[in-house]
């Protein structure tokens, strides 16, 4: 069944762009690119799982509308979000020709629209770059906003830039053939955005966890673009995450990043981690009294009916833990700050946390 398409509008004056959230709207993405103007030239930059998917049919859609068309493909996972995967698609793209009015297609998950996005932002000192998502994660979150990277061995998402998309394409259709783990690790971006800045949405959540275990296209479409404007709002009003506004975005991922590093990139998916560090900064938040312990129930119950996992193995060391989150991006002059909630819907940032307590979040 198709549904409609919705459209949503990032505005930021001359870089302001489209997402678009449709159903089986794949097969238009060469009417879209087409439709960007000043381009013969396109590079998809793709992984080994996601090339066997839907390769073809974007190759197809973009060859129909007379475009050159040339396919670039990583190792699915992580480990590709490297300096050394940059080096090799540097080098791909300068063999290929490719020059300023070439326009690079990210097609996959988190992991692919941040290193193609870097690519772009970075080849020719930026090259336009269109998104298409296909996973539930990078639909709401990593496609949109422009933030784009790549890890060191010991730093999540430490080297990048800030570089817009020219468009944004989401086919809700894409998410039937996800893993349940992959479509579960998204719904914790979901969730966030409700504890963050809608409680009305938050529950609606609550309210429908039937449809959204049944990836009804309908209902999907709809959360997907009730995030996309949620973010849109915070990427508006601090582009650059310089007032403090779009590190609200952020709740949970202090945690969440140190996870990651300490349990190894790929123990746990990016939104399996978020949803244990939302947890931590709820009882953070809790212990110091800045929110009642129903609020992290309400968060707590709803990430377990969406099968997340919701704490860390006991034979995980803790100390390390304190010390990855000195490393995260929000430190500011050695001190961690903390995205936290005064109740669901609105979070605030909070630094000069005791460690002691910060450790203890994590129990």
């Amino acid at each position: 069944m198709s549904v409609e398409t919705t459209t949503v509008t990032i505005n930021l004056a001359e870089r302001s762009y489209d997402i678009q959230i449709g159903s089986d709207n794949l097969s238009s993405v060469g009417r879209m690119v087409k439709g960007i103007g000043d381009v013969s030239h396109v590079v998809i930059i793709t992984d080994s799982n996601v090339r066997q998917l839907y390769g073809e049919t974007v190759l197809k859609a973009l060859a129909q509308e007379g475009l050159q068309v040339d396919i670039m493909t990583v190792p699915a996972g992580e480990t590709s979000k490297s300096a050394s995967i940059a080096e090799e698609l540097w080098q791909q793209l300068l063999a290929l020709g490719a020059d300023r009015k070439t326009i690079i297609i990210a097609l996959g998950g988190g992991v692919v629209g941040d290193l193609a996005g870097f690519i772009a932002a970075t080849y020719c000192r930026g090259i336009r770059f269109v998104q298409i998502p296909t996973t539930l994660l990078a639909a709401v979150d990593s496609s949109v906003g422009g933030k784009v990277g790549i890890n060191l061995p010991g730093a999540k998402n430490m080297v990048g830039a800030f570089w817009q998309p020219q468009a944004v394409l989401v086919d809700v259709s894409v998410l039937q053939s996800l893993p349940a783990r992959d479509y579960q690790a998204g719904l914790a971006e979901v969730v966030k955005y409700g504890v963050i800045q809608d409680e009305q949405f938050f529950s609606l959540l609550e309210n429908n966890v039937g449809l959204i275990m049944e990836r009804d296209a309908e209902f999907m479409r709809d959360v997907i673009a009730r995030c996309c404007e949620l973010k849109a709002y915070c990427v508006e009003n601090d582009e650059r995450e310089t007032s403090g506004l779009r590190a609200i975005l952020n709740y949970g991922h202090t945690f969440c990043h140190a996870i990651e590093a300490c349990a190894g990139y790929g123990t746990y998916m990016h939104g399996e981690a978020v949803a244990i560090g939302m947890l931590c900064a709820s009882r953070l938040a809790e212990a110091l009294g800045r929110i009642t312990d129903e609020v992290t129930a309400r968060q707590h119950d709803l990430l377990v009916q969406l099968h997340l996992p919701i704490d860390l193995p006991e034979d995980l060391a803790r100390e390390p833990l304190v010390e990855a989150m000195k490393r995260d991006k929000k430190t500011e002059h050695g001190k961690i700050r903390f995205i936290l909630p005064t109740r669901i819907g609105h979070v605030e940032l909070v630094d000069d946390v005791d460690e002691a307590l910060a450790l203890a979040a994590f129990n």
